[in-house]
């Protein structure tokens, strides 16, 4: 099968508007208590200047943008992560903070920009991960731009609601709060310290596609979020794209407290435990570190906590604190610098 390189209006009649069709009918309309109402009245599908949105009652709009770098990905020069997983991703990245504020998605707006020799197959690949992971995590691609550039290059904007003053934000966590995870941490992390090692191992490459799910499929959590801004008992929330560690300390800064985190209680995945004996480093460096699992780190006052369980799964895994330290107390009673290296945007990138 020959390649085919299509311009720009072809790839948006023949891969766009048939990926993207019948939005307007199909979008379900939100809806709060208050009688607060948004519906999508114009999508992708119209192929006008704009998506529009028709919001009725009180509530607040949350906006937040990503951008990803497309085959600057080591885990895709490697050969790890296809296009379309690099879509998918673009998609989780963005929505992943929607979610860390408690707000619905209602929409996403995607910017692909692609080098001449992207043919026709490869482009829609990038498309349908798009696509696949809106409808993943309840909400479409309403719009954007596709375009001709040096490189791959991929960022979108993406769109929540969420009722009047509800947002959940970093800046709320009160000394003596429960500080909890929705879920282990570590595995994307240590799928990249097993394949930058280059060192083999049978067990560990067993393992390797439960530890590559977090790249190629990765979960924003929409609807943890979603329980979490309902209870209006959490004090503050933000989820781990930039890795545990990194978290813990941005809530601890953005509210002025301190965090004490308890070795015991931060859940270790076996297969990350088996990196770190692999590459020789202490697990929790793994699951503390610059890892990329889009989990959520909330806060919430201890006696709301046992409520909330049973509501939402999740781990309890330290306490706010008044001295402004983040520290983790281990089994012996010693306290410490939290292990693991927290990301900071710069640099060649952490993927």
């Amino acid at each position: 099968m020959s390649e085919k390189f299509s311009d720009e209006p072809t790839r948006l009649a023949q891969t766009i508007v048939p990926l993207f069709a019948r939005q307007a009918g199909a979008f379900a309309p939100v809806s709060f208590p208050d009688g607060g109402r948004v519906e999508l009245t114009t999508g992708a599908d119209a192929q006008d200047d704009c998506a529009v949105f028709r919001l009725a009652g009180s509530h607040d709009l949350v906006v937040g943008t990503d951008y990803v770098r497309g085959p600057k990905f080591r885990l895709y020069e490697m050969g790890h992560l296809d296009e379309y997983d690099l879509g998918y991703y673009l998609v989780a990245a963005n929505l992943s903070d929607i979610a860390a504020m408690g707000a619905k998605p209602i929409g996403l707006l995607s910017v692909v920009r692609y080098p001449a020799e992207m043919d026709d197959v490869l482009f829609g690949l990038v498309m349908r991960g798009i696509r696949d992971a809106c409808a993943a995590f309840g909400c479409f691609n309403v719009g954007g731009d596709i375009g001709g550039a040096e490189r791959l290059i991929l960022s979108a904007s993406a769109l929540g609601v969420c009722p009047a003053g509800k947002a959940l934000l970093r800046s709320g966590a009160k000394p003596g709060d429960a500080v909890c995870l929705t879920a282990p941490t570590g595995l994307a992390g240590a799928a990249m310290a097993y394949l930058r090692s280059g060192v083999p191992d049978l067990v560990i490459d067993s393992l390797l596609p439960s530890l590559l799910v977090n790249w190629k499929r990765p979960v924003a959590r929409v609807g943890e979020g979603l329980v979490l801004g309902a209870s209006g008992v959490v004090t503050s929330c933000q989820d781990t794209s930039d890795g545990l560690k990194a978290t813990l300390l941005g809530i601890a800064e953005s509210s002025g407290v301190g965090i004490d985190v308890d070795e015991r209680s931060i859940p270790v995945p076996k297969a990350v435990a088996a990196v770190a004996a692999h590459v020789n480093v202490e697990p929790l460096s793994l699951v503390m570190g610059d890892s990329v699992d889009f989990e959520l780190v909330f806060t919430i006052s201890p006696g709301q906590v046992d409520d909330l369980a049973e509501a939402l799964s999740f781990h309890r895994i330290g306490v706010v604190t008044e001295k402004r330290e983040v520290v983790l107390t281990g089994e012996n009673g010693e306290r410490t610098d939290l292990p693991g290296k927290a990301w900071r945007h710069q640099g060649d990138g952490k993927a």
